[in-house]
């Protein structure tokens, strides 16, 4: 399952932290440096030092951001948030084709993140392209909005032709391993929500929440 965070930041939160991260001192390096070994052949890329001081102070808040989004809490159902990375890409700059490692320092990937920070019309090319059995699903979101999606799929960013692509990626380590016992448990939680704004708390609510609770214990860590 997959799913997006519209919008995650406004344009103000999604303006400052563009002008922190473009400022002229910024330290930026290559990117291949943090690929797996059969990926940096196709990573082209730079990335904001992880250890230095702005990184930390931006991902931090990010991190706690985006935990705080109900809809995140309810679908990823996080442990935790972890390797939070800011990536630019110029012209003939890219991802080729990969899949994101199981476990990186912070935690097991159970799903990936890509939150946009720069709007569509300010590059050309550098999409986000997703493989699954239905075929490709290629994405540029406006800036401030985020998808979500399953660490498993085969995915790549096309190269910009065109101006700068700026995001911000991340990895969940979820409650429940399984995306479909994590969908299934998101159509319940939904369900029991919708019923609650509707009429209240009454008994077919209360067996919604058993099942969801009890599914919750049964297949979670």
């Amino acid at each position: 399952m997959q799913f997006r965070l519209e919008p995650l930041l406004s344009s103000g939160q999604v303006g400052e932290l563009r002008l922190a991260l473009l400022a002229k001192d910024a330290p930026w390096r290559d990117g291949a440096e943090t690929a797996g070994w059969h990926a940096r052949e196709v990573k082209r890329n730079r990335q904001l030092e992880p250890a230095s001081s702005l990184h930390q102070t931006l991902a931090s808040a990010l991190s706690d951001h985006l935990l705080q989004h109900p809809l995140l809490q309810a679908a990823a159902l996080p442990v935790r948030l972890h390797s939070l990375r800011f990536s630019r890409c110029g012209v003939g700059e890219g991802y080729g084709r990969h899949v994101d490692n199981a476990f990186m320092a912070g935690g097991r990937s159970d799903l990936s993140f890509t939150l946009f920070l720069s709007e569509p019309e300010q590059y050309d090319g550098g999409a986000l392209v997703l493989e699954d059995p239905g075929g490709e699903c290629a994405l540029r979101l406006p800036a401030g909005h985020a998808l979500v999606y399953p660490s498993s799929l085969l995915h790549r960013v096309e190269p910009v032709t065109r101006g700068e692509r700026l995001v911000a990626v991340g990895w969940i380590q979820s409650r429940v391993r399984r995306s479909d016992r994590r969908e299934l448990l998101f159509e319940l939680d939904t369900a029991r929500r919708a019923l609650f704004q509707k009429q209240g708390k009454d008994e077919i609510f209360d067996l919604l929440t058993r099942s969801y609770t009890n599914l919750l214990r049964m297949w979670g860590e």
